[in-house]
């Protein structure tokens, strides 16, 4: 493939990544209204929440098949149309039995446009050779600070109804741009990513053993992730007495950290590669959640917020990637299926806690899965694939 369609091509992908981190956060953030609205408590928020992962989840299991027949461009496209149009359901709700069922929806549209974009990626990154996976996620991240930062702008004057059906909106008028964009660029063949042209064969033990194992730090990045998109903004309301647009700064303020980082990320692993990638966020991000968490103070709890995006920052990149290296899309499914199984975990596990103990305590979880990432990293730094 020709030089500038790479660059089309990288420029359209990186607009859908912006586009799911906007509409992600901009959801979030109104996650406090929405349960005031709906009436539910902590641990049936926290089951409501659920919807999201689950339906994710199913989800993914299932796009790298589609990726496979369809193409990741199609995929990409049709996700996000279903992402625009579900993130509007939430408002019209009035029960956590009826939240649930909407996210389950929201859920799946997420889920199937992650494998989808994170597997043109990829491809797009072998074609490059340079590790610019972390530029995506720059993306999202900068898509989430912005949602957010709307969401706190809007908090207090605005509906959740109003805004939601207008980040709808929005969103649907810049998948029309960038899908058309994205539909125009060809197919990465196996010439372009410097892979054989025969058809691959089926990843032997090893090589699926490789891809679970990075697909387990995914997941425990994504629980943070997630954690802090769900109950980030509950945590600084409710035990630190901030109003709704400061709390909803705490997660502006993970969002830009995080992009930070990302947006380095490629420096960083050309620097100092991936095994020393992974071991330094993984102990920046364990250190900052046991500030965010504990701190009894909101602008020390904002400062650990920023550290722990500034430490989770490459962590789902530089893992998927991997695995899509190793298994192509199936990769990409698989590791992109454990690491949402976080999120899947992470929401009623820390209602659940929340309910049992306390929402500081439960966000220290946060903390000790970024150690085990960690420690995952170090004990597979010489891991190669047969």
């Amino acid at each position: 493939m020709p030089g500038t369609d790479l660059v089309r091509l990288r420029y359209a992908l990186t607009a859908f990544f912006a586009l799911d981190g906007f509409v992600f956060a901009g959801w979030v953030v109104r996650i406090p209204a929405i349960k005031e609205q709906t009436g539910a408590s902590s641990s049936a928020l926290g089951l409501a929440l659920l919807g999201v992962s689950a339906g994710a989840v199913v989800t993914m299991t299932l796009t790298g098949r589609l990726c496979r027949r369809y193409g990741s461009h199609l995929v990409t496209v049709v996700c996000a149309v279903l992402l625009c149009l579900s993130v509007a359901l939430p408002p019209l709700t009035h029960s956590a039995a009826a939240l649930g069922t909407v996210l389950l929806l929201f859920g799946a549209a997420y889920g199937g446009i992650n494998v989808a974009f994170n597997s043109a990626a990829v491809d797009l990154v072998a074609a490059l050779r340079r590790p610019v996976m972390p530029s995506f996620h720059a993306a999202f991240s900068l898509g989430g600070m912005i949602g957010a930062g709307l969401g706190a702008l809007v908090a207090g004057s605005l509906s959740p109804t109003r805004h939601l059906w207008g980040l709808a909106a929005v969103g649907l008028l810049v998948t029309a741009v960038a899908g058309r964009s994205l539909m125009r660029c060809e197919p990465l063949t196996p010439a372009d990513t410097g892979r054989s042209a025969r058809p691959a064969p089926r990843p032997d033990r090893r090589t699926r053993a490789l891809v679970i194992v990075f697909g387990l730090i995914a997941l425990c990045t994504a629980y943070g992730e997630g954690a802090l998109a769900d109950w980030g903004a509950l945590h600084l309301e409710e035990d630190l007495g901030a109003s709704p647009g400061a709390a909803a700064v705490g997660y502006t303020l993970f969002a830009l950290a995080m992009t930070i980082g990302r947006l380095t990320g490629t420096a960083l692993l050309e620097r100092l590669g991936r095994t020393r990638t992974i071991l330094a966020g993984g102990s920046t991000a364990t250190v900052g959640m046991l500030l965010g968490a504990l701190a009894p103070s909101l602008p020390a709890a904002l400062l650990g917020y920023a550290v722990t995006g500034l430490g989770l920052a490459n962590l789902f990149p530089v893992a998927i990637e991997r695995a899509g290296a190793l298994a192509g899309a199936g990769g990409v499914a698989t590791a992109s299926t454990l690491g949402y199984g976080g999120m899947l975990l992470g929401p009623p596990a820390i209602g659940f806690m929340a309910d049992w103990f306390s929402l500081p305590a439960a966000l220290t979880s946060v903390a000790v899965l970024a150690a085990v990432a960690t420690v995952i990293g170090f004990a597979t730094r010489n891991a190669r694939a047969a």
